[in-house]
């Protein structure tokens, strides 16, 4: 993922504050938020993931005129593989495994933030249904528009060796 300049806005945050179900006034109150430690209306926990849509290669994002994983037009068609990537993805044989967030400091609506998406460890382990799963770990950098750093992302994806078939 690289997003050049993800701007967190107000309403941004309510509808993804919305998407999750988390009526939580902290997303949206400021009058409430000015009571809370924090002081102020924050983002969501899993709000950056909300980049995805800022960056102009991300594979899930529709792109008018061209056909789109989810589209409806190619059911059950895969998403396109990711290089670099640490979700599962492609083919029917990776998921997404774990997802974990460093927060640095809570995001909230004003911040301009950008996204650097680099590869983490990989490791393989034999499956219990024989083949080699083969993980692999991305760290995305969350940093505001002075630079500092305010989430580190970390996602592991899984690929297995073989495509297992139902029980």
């Amino acid at each position: 993922m690289a997003a050049e300049r993800f701007p967190v806005e107000s309403g941004h945050v309510m509808m993804f504050a919305r998407a999750i179900g988390d009526p939580n006034p902290i997303y949206v109150d400021p009058d409430y938020a000015a009571t809370t430690e924090v002081g102020h209306v924050i983002a969501p926990p899993t709000f950056v993931q909300a980049s995805a849509q800022f960056d102009p290669d991300y594979p899930l994002r529709p792109k008018i005129g061209e056909r789109w994983f989810g589209s409806g037009s190619s059911a059950g068609a895969a998403p396109p593989a990711r290089s670099g990537s640490g979700s599962g993805g492609g083919s029917g044989t990776g998921l997404h495994a774990e997802q974990h967030y460093e927060y640095h400091r809570h995001v909230r609506p004003g911040d301009v933030l950008s996204a650097v998406t680099r590869e983490g460890r990989s490791w393989e382990r034999e499956g219990r249904r024989g083949g080699t799963l083969s993980f692999r770990e991305s760290i995305t950098e969350y940093r505001d528009q002075n630079g500092e750093l305010v989430v580190t992302a970390r996602g592991v994806g899984v690929r297995t060796s073989r495509t297992v078939e139902g029980d």
